[in-house]
Formats: C-alpha cells, structure tokens, sequence
C-alpha cells in the first residue's frame, strides 16, 4: 500500500522567476525589507529549532486561542469570559528557562522560538500597553525575559511569535489604525527593544495584507532596533522564509522555508494527545532538510511550566540520532536529488555540502535505490549509519544497494563522495517518452472562463508548475496519454499533489487493459519499474468518486 509523501515536488522556480526582478528593485530601493545574506546563513545552516505554544491556556488542555472559536470534541468551545479569566490562576513555579534551553539542545535544535503573543491576546511578556499579560498573573514575572536571558547565556538563537490578530483587545478589527499604531507596533518595538539581541521574528498574521498591518513601517523600525534579524513571510510581506505549516515543504533551491509541525497533536499542551513518534520526527527533519528547508519542532509545555516527560524524550530520541549522522543535516543544502517515494513505501532525500552528497533512505523495502544521474564523477562511496554501500553507475543513473543488516529502520544513509563540489553538481534526466505527446482526460477543472489552464496536455508538458486537474465527480476519472506507435516502456514517474483516490496505471493490448502498478494514493513524486511492456496508449486510471490532480505523468524506457 501507498503512503502519503508528507513532501511535495516544488513548483519550481517558475513561481518565483516572477518576483525577482521586484525582489531586486526592493532591495535596493528598501533595504530593510530583507535580510542580508550573511544574517541568514547562521539560520540556514542551523536545519532545525523549537517552537514553543505556551500560555493560560494549558490550564485547560484545549488550544491556544483557537478553543475559543472551534470547539475541542471533549469541551466545547470556551467561553470567552472564562478563557480571559484563565490567567488569574496561571502559576507555573516549575518553569525553567535554562532547563528549556538545555532540553533544545540535547535536541540537537539551535534556535527558540517562543509565541510571545498569540491570537488570545495575552501577553507573555511585561508590555507596557496592556494588563492582560504574564505580569499581572499570580505568577508575576516575565516569562519572555526569563527566556531571553537563559539563551544569551547559553549561546542559543532566540526567536519571538507574534500575533499582529488580538482577539482580546477591544479595538482589533474596530479600530483598526489606532489598535495598529498604539498597540501592536508599540508592542513590536517592546520585543526588539527590551530583551537583548532576537535572532527572528515569527509573525502570524493570519493571511491579512501589509498595508492592514503597515508593515513596511514597522519593518524599517525593527531592522534600526535589531540590524541581524531574520523575519517570516506571514505579515503580508515576502521577507526573509516562507513557513508551510503541519506538512514537510516543498523542495526549493530559490525561496528560503521552515515548516513549523506540532510534535502532538495540537499547538499548545493536552493531556494524552496522541504525539508523533521518534521516526516520525527525524523522517521530518530529513524531510525539510532534503527539500532545502528548516524543521520547528512545536512542544506546548504543561501548566506547570515543565515540558512533557514524553515529549522531551523524543527531542533528546533525535539529539541523540543527531549526533551520529549530523554532518549530513547541519549546513547542508538539499538535493542534488529531488525527494521521491517508491510504491513499497521507501523515501529517497539527499542533502550536500563540501564534495559530499548524502543519501538518505528512510523505511527502506525492497531492491536497490535507484537515483537520476549527476553531472560529476563519483570517487567514492560509505555508510554514515554503518555498514557497506555498492554503488553503481549505469547509463540511466546510480543504483545504491545496502545488505538487509546494514539498512536502518529509520534511515539508512550514503555518502556519496564526488570528485567535485557536491554544491555544484545537479541531477540529469532521460527525457520522458511520454514528453509532449497527445493526451485527454475523464474531465477537466474549468474556472470561470478558463478552460485551458488543468487540460490533459498539462501533465505530459515537462512544466512541474501547472498540472491536470479534473472536475469533482461522482464516478472514477483518468488521464490517457498516447505515444501514437507501440514503444516499450518499463518505468514510471508520476508527480502529484496526493489529492487522488487509489489508482492504477495500465496500457491498452489487443483491445483490453492490463495492469502495471497500481496503489492506494498518488504520493509526491512516485516512481515504480515493471516488465517492459509494448502499447502504444497508456492510462492513469483513479477510483471515485473525486477529482484527480496530476502534475506529470512520465513514462520511460531503458537506454
């Protein structure tokens, strides 16, 4: 059976080609818009950090802000009243702030992230412009600062979330100017001003533009007050990283990212909530740092201030698998392959730095990995995780094979030594058989007045940024592809979004269809051989009812 790929193939720099020449005109005309290159590699090199979801509302075990308008199964939804009364009797004498710190680094995470302030619009911080914060609670002291100081101490980078939504403040959303002007920017400054050197700031603003928050007034203010900041994109703006939430992002070589995904269930702490494994977790990181991104690791600490016993032994769990294969996270960059899953469940991730490319291989089933070919000479070849590696160029790529006993259950990891620089190197592709031929679908996604933008002739353009997409459906769709003459093929790709039901890919002989491969989900970026086989029409075939997303459907066959 087919597992969802928490990863999806980026939509290339096609989504981005259109930005830079804005970007460029930005940065000179409005330097403070975006971190200097200098001020990011600290970040970019660090691969992984912790986000903390903490406030009164662990009190209750339901989550932060959202309990007071989604109601949790076992509660209901808070009324407002009680949720506001909850700091009254927030006490967390247990709190550590260096235990917090020294907890992320057995982790092997180099940054904190901690919400200073959530959608509530509770203050964990002594702010000047409000009492509905930490400092009027019976514990009495400033949380924030108590942080701030432990990671300047400490050596650890420091980073504040911020709500610009206040759901507590009586002028948001009423009076807007004034509630910007007088006191989320004045609250901002606060942050930047009153705790020492902040490394990032983690906006989250709830989809509203720039001009609502008058950001780039207020970013011209915090570069002056914190020259070394980075900054995320959620205040309206592109800033310095994008942040896919709950999902492993998309692999990108161009646009800087961090996902943020919650190590349980919910944001903030609950009892018992079902929290993701060990390898679940170091399948995430390697996820983001294959993709070229970041990993935030969210904990909610209990009411007493102390994080879960639980929870802290899966961090230490990947600090102590970090400290065996870290090398090929820290200061990598993903690629040079492009992250994929084969139809037995295994995923493929690389990440380089130096002459070294590392191949991570993660719930390994089956034969051989199979991988494109690089545009560089390989000298030489191990094992990170232990053990021996044959490793073979054909004309098609590089096939790595690892003896049962060697392979890890979580990732088993190769090194790829090149006679160059691995930052160099990049993955060359046969081109596709299927490439440009003629193709028609079970339906097609029309908008409005276009017609054009998801037809059939999407999926075999070469293009990763557009896709064929079919209308909702009560029946079960497909997508056809016609190579006009028997050709023989014996492998596949298929690159989707995982919206589609189980599918099958067949070809039609002698009037019928016959089956190659079939499984339960399209993943990312899914590739799969059988025996070669001549037709000359080919079909991806989904279950319904539904609709189908495919972004290309490539077929191939050996050299």
């Amino acid at each position: 059976m087919f597992r969802i790929a928490t990863i999806a193939l980026a939509a290339l720099t096609i989504v981005f080609a259109g930005a830079v020449h804005c970007a460029a005109d930005d940065a000179q005309s409005k330097p403070y818009l975006k971190a200097q290159p200098e001020d990011l590699q600290w970040w970019l090199d660090a691969r992984f950090g912790l986000f903390v979801h903490w406030g009164p509302v662990s009190l209750v075990g339901t989550e932060i802000s959202w309990s007071l308008v989604y109601p949790p199964k076992e509660t209901g939804i808070i009324p407002a009243d009680e949720y506001d009364r909850l700091y009254q009797r927030f006490n967390p004498t247990k709190y550590n702030a260096r235990q917090w710190v020294q907890i992320a680094k057995d982790a092997g995470m180099r940054y904190i992230v901690l919400t200073t302030r959530h959608h509530d619009g509770f203050s964990m911080f002594d702010s000047a412009v409000t009492d509905y914060k930490i400092t009027k609670s019976p514990y009495g002291k400033d949380i924030v600062k108590e942080l701030a100081d432990a990671c300047h101490k400490a050596g650890m980078r420091l980073g504040f979330y911020y709500s610009p939504p206040d759901w507590h403040h009586p002028d948001y959303d009423k009076h807007q100017y004034e509630f910007v002007h007088d006191y989320f920017h004045p609250q901002v400054i606060e942050l930047c001003k009153n705790y020492g050197k902040v490394d990032i700031l983690w906006w989250d603003g709830l989809g509203r533009s720039a001009r609502e928050w008058d950001s780039e007034a207020l970013f011209k203010i915090i570069r002056q007050l914190q020259p070394h900041i980075i900054i995320n994109d959620r205040l309206g703006l592109p800033a310095d990283f994008g942040t896919p939430e709950g999902v492993v992002g998309e692999f990108n070589l161009t646009h800087h990212w961090e996902s943020c995904i919650p190590l349980c269930n919910q944001w903030s702490w609950k009892p018992d909530a079902k929290m993701s494994s060990l390898k679940d977790c170091i399948g995430m990181l390697v996820g983001c740092a294959g993709g070229d991104g970041n990993l935030l690791l969210n904990v909610g600490p209990m009411p007493t201030g102390e994080i879960e016993p639980r929870q802290v032994e899966v961090l230490r769990g990947i600090g102590r698998w970090l400290t065996k294969t870290g090398e090929s996270i820290y200061g990598t960059r993903g690629g040079p392959f492009r992250p994929f899953e084969r139809p037995d469940g295994t995923q493929i991730y690389s990440t380089r730095k130096d002459k070294n490319i590392y191949v991570h291989i993660l719930s390994w089933q089956g034969d051989a990995v199979e991988l494109p070919a690089v545009d560089s000479e390989i000298a030489a070849s191990s094992v990170l995780t232990g053990g021996t590696a044959t490793v073979k160029r054909t004309d098609e790529g590089v096939v790595i094979d690892v003896p049962a006993a060697d392979r890890q259950d979580v990732d088993t990891i190769v090194v790829l030594k090149l006679s160059g620089s691995a930052l160099q190197t990049h993955e060359t592709y046969q081109t596709p058989i299927s490439a440009g031929r003629q193709a028609r679908a079970s339906s097609v996604f029309t908008y409005g007045d276009d017609h054009t933008s998801w037809v059939a002739a999407k999926a075999v353009d070469g293009n990763l940024g557009s896709d064929w997409r079919s209308k909702k459906s009560d029946g079960p769709e497909w997508l056809e592809v016609d190579l006009c003459e028997p050709l023989p093929i014996d492998h596949a790709r298929i690159l989707a979004d995982g919206r589609s039901n189980a599918f099958e890919l067949q070809c039609r002989r002698a009037g019928e269809w016959v089956t190659l491969a079939r499984g339960s989900k399209l993943a990312a970026d899914l590739r799969f051989r059988f025996e070669p086989v001549a037709a000359q029409v080919f079909r991806l075939s989904f279950a319904g009812p539904g609709e189908a997303s495919v972004r290309e459907l490539q077929l191939f066959s050996h050299k």
